[in-house]
């Protein structure tokens, strides 16, 4: 076995550009499944982490339709100037289990302090929207309905925009911040929380009631949707059924909506969004596929030929281990001894290829990293198997190889 190793090795030396040609179609297969593999688990997992942030028992309800991008991201469409505090009221009212609901309105704003200036996604909200989101303040606190009411000029900063407009998260407390040219003060910083599942830094956000934003900052009477949270085991089954119909009747009659005509809103759970989320990386997972089986059969054929010709090449060499008592299963045997181990050389490096791309996405992209030993054996194993199932045509040339064919030469 060892001499046969030998020898497989320093054939593959001596026919280098052979040898890797071959591995190549080999190595861009393995690389392909690999790396598209572990990036499509990598999304799934962090679809799952982020539905997990949201809460089991989110429901929302938002104006206008809402799709993914390529990257799995939330998108909304068309903006819808229709949905307003009434409507939201009217599903807290008319949906079942629904325990709280926060309206909110979002919006891009620029803001500055006296140090720094900057922009931010702009959330303005109820106090409820803590409890609902599962999103709370590390420092300070969140505004309360008393400022709601009064319309305060009030604001909570994510923890990325404080550190960015005081240098320090603790600074900004008690601090001014300016939304154009009004001042608000800062009653508190919200914990870390990442990105939420339309791909949004939460440590970006800030927020404000929303009777300030609507009256003192923006001057409208539409929201961009509300955040309700469900009773425990009323976010899948009939119950969710129960609970999307209903929300779905209650807007549709409210936007005077006729049967047959689009619904101008998206309804939405955290587990939806991931289930959807999944969907879509679906055609990420058959186009690796795809790619990395292409990849495998061109890399079958190129050692398949490569064989042959070697085979060619070394009759005499097969002829001589023939006289000196050499078996046609040993000659077999090497010949799918060198084919495996060029095949699983590619895959070997393939491998390694994929789980670095992997690793770079997971460090720039900011994603979990994920590690699957069972797709990691499954791709080395099926690398050598082609690689074997390609040799096996030269290999049995080799060993119906006979002496007298080769001395006659």
């Amino acid at each position: 076995m060892f001499l046969n190793l030998r020898i497989a090795v320093k054939s593959l030396a001596v026919h280098k550009l052979r040898a890797v040609l071959a591995m190549l179609g080999v190595f861009l297969g393995a690389l392909a499944f690999t790396g598209v593999q572990h990036v499509s688990q990598s999304l799934e997992r962090k679809a799952e982490l982020e539905a997990e942030k949201m809460g089991p028992s989110l429901f929302a309800a938002i104006a206008g339709q809402v799709r993914f991008s390529r990257g799995g991201d939330l998108r909304l469409g068309a903006a819808q100037r229709n949905f307003t505090i009434s409507d939201a009221q009217a599903l807290a009212r008319g949906v079942p289990s629904v325990l709280s609901m926060a309206p909110y309105a979002s919006t891009s704003m620029p803001l500055r302090s006296a140090e720094s200036a900057t922009k931010a996604t702009l959330i303005a909200t109820w106090p409820e929207y803590t409890e609902i989101r599962d999103f709370h303040p590390e420092m300070g606190r969140f505004f309360n309905a008393e400022e709601v009411a009064e319309r305060d000029k009030v604001l909570v900063l994510g923890r990325d925009i404080a550190e960015r407009l005081f240098g320090r998260a603790e600074a900004a407390l008690g601090g001014t911040v300016y939304l154009y040219r009004a001042d608000f003060r800062v009653v508190g910083v919200m914990e870390k929380k990442g990105r939420d599942l339309a791909g949004d830094n939460q440590d970006e956000q800030i927020f404000m009631p929303l009777s300030t934003y609507m009256r003192r900052a923006a001057n409208q009477d539409w929201i961009s949707g509300a955040f309700l949270r469900l009773a425990p085991g009323s976010n899948q089954g009939p119950a969710l059924d129960a609970v999307m119909d209903a929300a779905r009747a209650i807007l549709r009659e409210r936007h005077g909506l006729r049967p047959g005509q689009a619904d101008d809103f998206t309804l939405l759970t955290a587990r939806q969004s991931q289930d959807l989320q999944f969907q879509a990386l679906e055609l990420v997972h058959t186009l690796g596929l795809i790619a990395s089986t292409v990849c495998f059969g061109v890399g079958g054929m190129g050692i398949l030929s490569i064989m042959i010709l070697m085979v060619r090449a070394r009759r005499m060499e097969i002829g001589i281990r023939r006289a000196v008592g050499g078996k046609r299963s040993q000659i077999l045997g090497q010949f799918l001894l060198e084919s495996g181990l060029m095949a699983g050389t590619g895959g070997v490096l393939g491998v390694l290829a994929g789980l670095l791309v992997t690793t770079a996405v997971s460090v720039f992209g900011g994603m979990p990293f994920v590690l699957d030993p069972a797709l990691l054996a499954g791709t080395l194993a099926a690398s050598t198997l082609i690689g074997l199932l390609a040799g096996s045509y030269p290999a049995w040339q080799a060993a119906r190889v006979e002496i007298l064919d080769v001395l006659r030469i």
